[in-house]
């Protein structure tokens, strides 16, 4: 497929999805969480350390980057952007979901959604009661009166980033960016939302759950949960920070699981 290779799927509703593969072996697909596209966050360097042994998609997922959108949004539209690219590798992959990446990979196996062949998860944040459907709704309500500022700011509050680093950020030459996808907010706490861990207690595809070691509580009871949830489950702590774990030592280790 040649070394580095930008395309666009189709999905199923027409939408196209941008997505960029480099490397050569089995095909890996990794899936972005919130606030994250091609462009930014840890996906483009871990694609990177993993194409010596595997041919890696990375995507732009709906409403962010080179892809389109379309509504109404729903989990099962963002299931089959992610078997479409799976399509363009092949029609079968391994995954690894970042974050609320991770929950949309693993709602793809729950419903059947998906061809994945083994999925690893990096942190999951599991839903809280009636706090991730609240939080969404304030979400959705800034972004609808034009308020996207406000919007990532209180995403970035409610996951435990302190407000001296938020505020920090607001002159970033990125903030613009965060705030053109604020939106997709919305999209990942839906995710959020709809995930459960017995959900996944049915699950017969292999799966490795992986947290940082300096993570926060919340995150890592989360990973624990899953794993023990997921029938045959690894669990891997890594050396990291909060809620990341650096390319160097994350990519041998789905190396590993992947089989390379």
């Amino acid at each position: 497929m040649g070394d580095l290779t930008d395309a666009t799927a189709v999905s199923a509703d027409g939408t196209g999805i941008a997505f960029t593969c480099r490397g050569s072996g089995p095909a890996v697909v990794l899936v972005d969480g919130a606030m994250c596209f091609r462009d930014a966050g840890p996906s483009g360097p871990l694609a990177e350390r993993l194409a010596a042994d595997f041919t890696v998609f990375t995507y732009d997922r709906r409403g962010r980057g080179g892809s389109g959108d379309g509504p109404p949004y729903a989990v099962d539209r963002e299931i089959e952007d992610l078997a479409a690219v799976i399509a363009a590798a092949g029609g079968r992959a391994h995954v690894h979901g970042i974050s609320s990446g991770g929950l949309l990979a693993l709602e793809a196996l729950a419903r059947g959604g998906a061809a994945i062949d083994r999925l690893s998860v990096f942190e999951p944040p599991l839903p809280e009661d009636g706090v991730t459907r609240q939080l969404a709704a304030q979400l959705a309500a800034l972004v609808a009166d034009g308020q996207r500022g406000a919007a990532v700011e209180l995403f970035q509050t409610s996951i435990g980033i302190p407000e001296p680093m938020v505020a920090a950020m607001r002159d970033s030459p990125f903030r613009p960016v965060l705030e053109s996808i604020a939106h997709t907010l919305v999209y990942d706490l839906t995710i959020t939302g709809a995930a459960a861990a017995d959900r996944y207690a049915a699950l017969t595809t292999p799966v490795l759950v992986v947290d940082s070691t300096d993570t926060s509580a919340g995150l890592r009871s989360a990973a624990r949960t899953l794993a023990e949830a997921i029938p045959g489950a690894r669990h891997r702590s890594l050396p990291g920070h909060f809620h990341d774990v650096a390319p160097d030592e994350l990519a041998p280790v789905l190396a590993e699981f992947f089989g390379a």
